[in-house]
Parts: structure tokens; sequence; C-alpha cells
């Protein structure tokens, strides 16, 4: 089988696997404890961090521990919200995307049905946000903006950095959900100015189960209420003992991330670009969507016009890949982000999501290549 589902989730690198071996069997001690099991695995938590901050550029201070991105962003959201309200706030917008994921989406949803004003700021057909809406939307009576750094289907990346520009002169906050663009691309938490920031290891080949958010300044400046009650871990920010061996994990995911970073990225865009190129050319109604000049290097997101993408898959059974994010698998509807940039109910259904990652050879992808164009074709004469 070949592997081409990046987006969704990635394996584990050997290397991290390794590194994370002794938190399970020797090294097991509660980062709280005072014993010297418990100092080791304070000590290696605390290591893991620093790495973290090192791939986005904070300080470790700076760097909240949660189960994955999800409670991140729910955390950033409703904490936000709830700190502000606490504080005597009047501010009662938040603005976000048409495209972004569901784990903001839904708290924004929920804040919503408790009075909260939540504005969406449209894309344009290439899944970018639309500036002169981004320039009338966000006021001074805006709390927070929450824009994704890179789309989970279509790989566009936003200009974090001039909307948190724009934010910061109405006196908002800026969070992006940056789980899909954290060891793909250069993330730099001071370059874009941002004051929340989440991540999920699984998507940058650490375990599945943790996560971070980054704080602009640490706990010391108070700008959120946590979620969850019950103990005074993560600054208290995020009850509950740490699981010290995912958090190791992690940390060597985001050290060899760092490491990796440049030469992996154009690896991996020179593998897609060849992929996208041979299906352009043998098959004239292949369209690529998204920006193609500022996106993830490993994605590609492509409407073979005419042949149904469920079919399409059901006919390559040796390739892993799918129709778009998969926290919205099942939805009988088309992609809200293929609606949202503007494609046909038709063409939507249409679309599949290939992800290429660290363990991608040049010859699954040439094989991969070859099934696709195959499998169009032979639907194709099925249909005529």
């Amino acid at each position: 089988m070949i592997y081409l589902d990046n987006h969704a989730t990635t394996a584990c690198d050997p290397r991290v696997v390794e590194a994370m071996l002794p938190y399970w069997l020797t090294a097991y001690g509660n980062p709280a404890s005072p014993h010297e099991l418990g100092r080791q695995a304070a000590r290696a938590m605390e290591h893991s961090r620093q790495q973290v901050a090192g791939l986005l550029g904070a300080q470790a201070a700076e760097i909240v521990f949660t189960s994955g991105a999800t409670e991140a962003n729910n955390l950033a959201l409703l904490g936000a919200a709830r700190q502000h309200e606490r504080a005597g706030g009047h501010r009662r917008r938040l603005v976000t995307t048409a495209i972004e994921h569901k784990s903001v989406l839904e708290p924004c949803e929920w804040l919503a049905a408790q009075g909260w004003e939540v504005v969406v700021l449209p894309v344009d057909a290439q899944g970018t946000v639309q500036w002169a809406a981004a320039e009338e939307l966000i006021t001074d009576e805006t709390l927070l903006v929450s824009v994704q750094a890179a789309n989970s289907e279509i790989g566009t990346l936003q200009d974090v950095a001039r909307l948190a520009a724009l934010a910061h002169a109405h006196g908002a906050l800026l969070h992006c959900d940056a789980a899909q663009a954290v060891g793909k691309v250069v993330v730099d938490v001071q370059a874009w100015e941002v004051d929340l920031l989440s991540l999920s290891a699984h998507k940058l080949y650490g375990p599945k189960g943790v996560g971070a958010l980054y704080v602009r300044g640490g706990s010391q400046q108070e700008p959120l209420v946590p979620l969850m009650r019950g103990g005074s871990q993560e600054f208290g920010l995020r009850p509950g003992t740490v699981p010290v061996p995912l958090v190791v994990g992690l940390g060597w995911a985001a050290q060899l991330c760092a490491e990796e970073l440049l030469t992996e990225s154009q690896r991996l865009a020179g593998l897609r670009d060849q992929l996208e190129q041979e299906l352009l050319r043998s098959l004239p109604q292949v369209q690529v969507n998204g920006n193609t000049d500022r996106r993830l290097p490993h994605n590609s997101s492509l409407t073979f016009v005419g042949v149904e993408a469920e079919a399409l898959m059901a006919n390559l059974s040796e390739l892993m890949l799918s129709t778009g994010a998969a926290c919205e698998a099942g939805s009988p509807e088309p992609s809200r982000v293929l609606s949202a940039i503007g494609l046909s109910y038709e063409d939507a259904f249409c679309t599949v999501r290939l992800g290429l990652g660290r363990f991608t050879t040049e010859e699954q992808v040439r094989e991969a290549t070859e099934s696709i164009r195959e499998a169009v074709t032979l639907l194709e004469a099925l249909l005529r």
C-alpha cells in the first residue's frame, strides 16, 4: 500500500518511538513526584518543552502541553473569551474564516449561542482570506481573530503576520491553528506576532494524543481561563498528569522537523509537482485547487471533472488517500472548503486530497501517478 494521507495523520518516526520507549518502560515516574524517577520525568518534559519552543521560535515557558490541536484550539478560543469576561471586558466579536477546522468553528458556534458575535471572513478562489473583508470586519469590537496557517484540504498558506498586524491594530488577539503547517513550513511565532498558536504531534511524525498551545508571554500574562479544574499542571492551564512518553515524542518530533524541514519540504514539493504535472499532461480534465504559489509543499488537491472521487478511490485500493479532512468524513454534504473557494457541487464530489510525507518515495509517486491515470481512464470509458 502507498500512504498518501499525511494530512490526516503521519507515521510516527522510528527515531521518535525509540526516544519514547524508556519513558514507558523504565523512566516512568510522575513528573510531579519528588523522587528521582519523578525528577527524571520532569527533566525530560522540560527538555521537550524546549524542543517544541525551538521549532516555533518561542520560549519554553510559552509552551503548554495539551492532548492535541483540538484541545489547544478550544483552550485558546474559550479560554480567551472567558478571561475577557472575567476581566470585565466589553468586546464581543470573534472573527474567523470560512475554511477553518471544526475544532475552531464549533467552539465559535458555542460562543455564538452564549451571545458572542461570530464573524466569518470569506476566502477567494484560491482559499486566501479576502483582505478587504478582513479590514472591514476586524474592528475595535473584536476580541480575537482565529485563522489557520495552512488549510488541511487545499494546502493554501495564509498571510498570518499580516492578519496579526491588522488584529493588533484594533487591540485584538490573533490565534493561529497551525496543526497542518508546523514541521512542514517555517513557523516563527515572533515574526508572525501571533498571541496563541496550536499544534498536534501526530501531524509532524510524532505520537497521537499530544499537542501544544503556544501562549505569548507565558501563563504569567493570565490570557486564558482553563477549561478544566483539578490540578496545577501546565502552569495551571491544563490539569492532569502530563503523559511524559507522548510529550517526549512530541519534543523529538519537533527537533527532527527543525533539523530536516528545509530538505524535506524541497524533496516533497518536487515529488508533488512531478505527480501533478504528469496527471495534468495525461488527463486534461484534472484541475489543481488552492494557491499553487503559496501552499504546503506536500499537498495536492485535485478535481477530476466528471469522475466521482468515491468511485475513483474504490478503484485505487492500494492508495491511501481521501476526499478531504478526516474530521468531516461521512458527511453527505460537499466539502465546506471546496464550496468556499467556489467549486460546484458536482466538482466538489470529484475532488481528492493527496498528502505526501517523510516516508513517501519517488517510486511510490510514480506508481501512484500511473494508478490514478489508469483508474480515471477506466472510469471515463465506463461512463461513455
